[in-house]
């Protein structure tokens, strides 16, 4: 083993990544697991299949990323917390150096980031509609008694893909059983899906970007192989998935960790023991004053660890007085 790695989290609403990365960038273990509702469970989850690895390893510094990084940073003693542009922005001038345009589908979101000269200058997301996501195809393929794998292979045996009312996902639904009660073949269908979340990501998220190759995709749907074909269809350009297209926001924050190690230099991270550990959030609303702040606390051990969402800071305070 290396003289110490670096971890990445990725933490979202609908999966829980880690990666495991050596100082020269190279990802040793990478984690893919569904947050199911609890993200702190799925941490915990992910660290106990890598402790016994990496358990007698230093870790060097830890970051971390997603809708869930300012809950999961504080309980795992993040050196470094970014949002999932910066980090997916990151990731993509990585693994691609000449990368223009990334396009990155997540389950509950999606986003696409433009690059210029290695530097990201703008940026757009959706995370209104579920028609343009993940969760929607999976929904979709569990409807029609697929696997998601499967899902991409038959949308590439298509002759002639059906148009598909995309816009929204409950309309997109009722027009799909609609084209199978006319006829349509199961292919041409899953075909017409996958263009039609396309259409809905390119005028929603990329509405009045200027899309240029190298072109990225990134995110769990870059698996889906329809839907690759779908966006080189309409964009008139090859789209590349990256070997770790799935676990890249993880990969980023991995090496944002390694970059900004000499602003915190002594990692803060609490040890992989915390897959053990009990770890609770409560909350409550502050009357101390008109503002009534919703009030965050974290416990491990049903000892205090951290508070925020206070305007004040009051309860950071007190919290740092009780862990102190």
């Amino acid at each position: 083993m290396e003289d110490g790695v670096y971890l990445g989290v990725d933490v979202g609403s609908v999966s829980t990544n880690l990666v495991v990365m050596a100082p020269s960038g190279r990802i040793i273990k990478k984690i893919y697991l569904r947050t199911e509702g609890n993200p702190i469970g799925s941490v915990q989850k992910a660290f106990c299949e890598v402790a016994p690895e990496f358990a007698a390893v230093k870790v060097l510094g830890v970051g971390v990323t997603g809708s869930g990084r300012q809950l999961i940073g504080t309980i795992i003693g993040a050196d470094v917390i970014k949002n999932e542009i910066t980090a997916h922005g990151v990731a993509a001038l990585r693994a691609y150096p000449e990368v223009r345009t990334v396009l990155e589908i997540g389950g509950q979101d999606s986003k696409i980031i433009l690059i210029e000269n290695g530097v990201a200058v703008d940026f757009g997301m959706n995370t209104v509609c579920a028609a343009g996501t993940g969760s929607f195809l999976d929904q979709q393929a569990h409807r029609l008694n697929l696997s998601i794998s499967e899902f991409g292979q038959i949308a590439l045996r298509s002759k002639n893909p059906v148009r598909i009312a995309g816009r929204c996902s409950v309309f997109a639904e009722s027009d799909m059983i609609h084209k199978q009660q006319m006829g349509h073949s199961l292919e041409d269908i899953v075909a017409g899906l996958c263009t039609a979340l396309v259409r809905n990501y390119l005028n929603n998220v990329g509405k009045g970007k200027e899309i240029r190759p190298p072109i990225l995709f990134q995110g769990g749907v870059a698996a889906n192989a329809g839907i690759k074909r779908a966006f080189e269809q309409e964009l008139g350009h090859p789209v590349i998935v990256p070997e770790y297209y799935d676990t890249m926001g993880a990969w980023g924050c991995a090496l944002l960790a390694q970059e900004e190690k000499a602003a915190y230099g002594k990692t803060r991270f609490r040890g992989f023991q915390l897959a053990e550990e009990e770890i609770s959030v409560t909350s409550f609303e502050c009357v101390d004053c008109p503002n009534r702040c919703e009030v965050i606390n974290v416990h491990i051990n049903r000892r205090p660890l951290s508070g925020w969402g206070d305007r004040c800071g009051k309860w950071q305070r007190i919290n740092a007085e009780a862990t102190g």
